[in-house]
């Protein structure tokens, strides 16, 4: 599964926002510098959805709020159900 992500880093604490559209708003407690946002925010996602590390891939956006993720370890229908959680 393709999902976008708009990162919200030096935040208080990890934490996924809300959901506008198809695109997740996810706070992420590190500061954007020299990656350890992205690093922090796959590793939120991957416990968020319950898959392993290496399943959660940052496919665009390295260097800017919008990214692009892709998502595997699980059917698309679980992850799915996952986001419909999210408010």
């Amino acid at each position: 599964m393709i999902i976008k992500v708009r990162v919200i880093p030096n935040s208080k604490r990890n934490d996924v926002v809300s959901r506008i559209g198809s695109i997740l708003r996810v706070k992420i407690a590190a500061p954007a510098v020299e990656g350890k946002a992205n690093e922090e925010l796959c590793e939120y996602l991957s416990d968020f959805f319950d898959v392993n590390r290496s399943h959660v891939l940052l496919r665009k956006g390295e260097r800017g709020r919008e990214k692009t993720i892709e998502i595997t370890g699980r059917t698309e229908e679980e992850l799915e159900e996952v986001l419909d959680t999210i408010p």
